[in-house]
C-alpha cells in the first residue's frame, strides 16, 4: 500500500512513538501490534500518566533521547452524541485544547482569541486519510474530526453542549492529545490522534460505559496501524 504513513516511514527510517495515558491502554495497542506472531519492533509504547502536562513532559523526554518519524496519542476517550458512537474509533483532524482559556462575563475566551498563543493543532489530512482507509478496509468503523484535550472530564448535558457550541464538529474527547501533540510539534514530527470511543460525552453513566469493548477496538487499531507501517 502506497500511503504517506508507510511512504514516510520507509523514507526516514524511524521508529514510531505510540503514547497513551493509563498501562490498560499500553497492554491494548501493545497486543495489537504483536498480534499473529507479529513484532513490536519499530515501535515504542508508552504509558505517559493522565493529563495533559504529564504526557507533554513524557513525550518530550521520549522525543530528545530517539528520533522518531511518527507520534500518535492512542487511548480510550468519550464520543460526542450524533458523531462518535460507542465502539467506534475517532481519528483527530485537529487535535484541540478546549478548555484553555479564560472564562468571561460574556462566555469562554481561548488563548487565540486573547492573544496568548494556540489551542489547536491541525493533523496532516494525508495522514489521517491514509489511515482513516486502512482502519475502514479492516472493518473498523472510525469518524474523523476535532477531538478535544479536557483537563476535567465532561459530565452533563449543558457542559457537552458547551464543548460543542465552542468547537463545530467536535467529535471526541479525552485528555492528552493536546500535550502529546505539542510536544511533537516543536520538535516537528508529524502527530496522529486516535481514540476507542469508550461512552457518550454528557452525564457521567458508569454503568453504560464500555471499556472493555473500547480497548478491544484499540487493540485492533494497533494491528492496522502495524499493517501500514511495515
Amino acid at each position: 500500500m502506497n500511503t504517506v504513513l508507510n511512504v514516510y516511514k520507509r523514507e526516514s527510517g524511524k521508529r514510531v512513538l505510540i503514547v497513551t495515558a493509563v498501562q490498560a491502554e499500553m497492554e491494548a495497542v501493545l497486543c495489537g501490534l504483536r498480534r499473529d506472531g507479529n513484532s513490536d519492533k519499530g515501535f515504542d509504547v508508552l504509558a505517559a500518566g493522565v493529563g495533559s502536562v504529564a504526557v507533554a513532559v513524557s513525550t518530550a523526554k521520549m522525543l530528545v533521547n530517539t528520533q522518531y518519524g511518527l507520534v500518535v496519542s492512542a487511548g480510550i476517550g468519550g464520543g460526542f452524541p450524533g458523531r462518535a458512537e460507542v465502539g467506534s474509533l475517532v481519528l483527530a483532524d485537529k487535535i484541540v485544547a478546549a478548555d484553555l482559556g479564560v472564562e468571561t462575563s460574556e462566555g469562554f475566551s481561548c488563548l487565540d482569541e486573547l492573544g496568548l498563543g494556540a489551542t489547536c493543532i491541525q493533523v496532516n489530512p494525508g495522514l489521517v486519510q491514509d489511515m482513516a482507509e486502512a482502519l475502514l478496509a479492516a472493518g473498523l468503523p472510525v469518524q474523523i474530526g476535532p477531538v478535544l484535550t479536557v483537563s476535567t472530564v465532561t459530565g452533563t448535558l449543558d457542559s457537552a453542549a458547551e464543548l460543542a457550541k465552542r468547537v463545530p464538529g467536535a467529535t471526541a474527547e479525552a485528555m492528552e492529545g493536546y500535550g502529546v501533540a505539542v510536544a511533537a510539534h516543536e520538535q516537528g514530527v508529524p502527530v496522529l490522534e486516535l481514540r476507542a470511543i469508550s461512552n457518550l460525552v454528557g452525564p457521567r453513566d458508569r454503568a453504560a460505559w464500555r471499556i472493555k469493548e473500547a480497548l478491544g477496538v484499540l487493540e485492533d487499531a494497533g494491528l492496522v496501524l502495524k499493517g501500514m507501517l511495515l
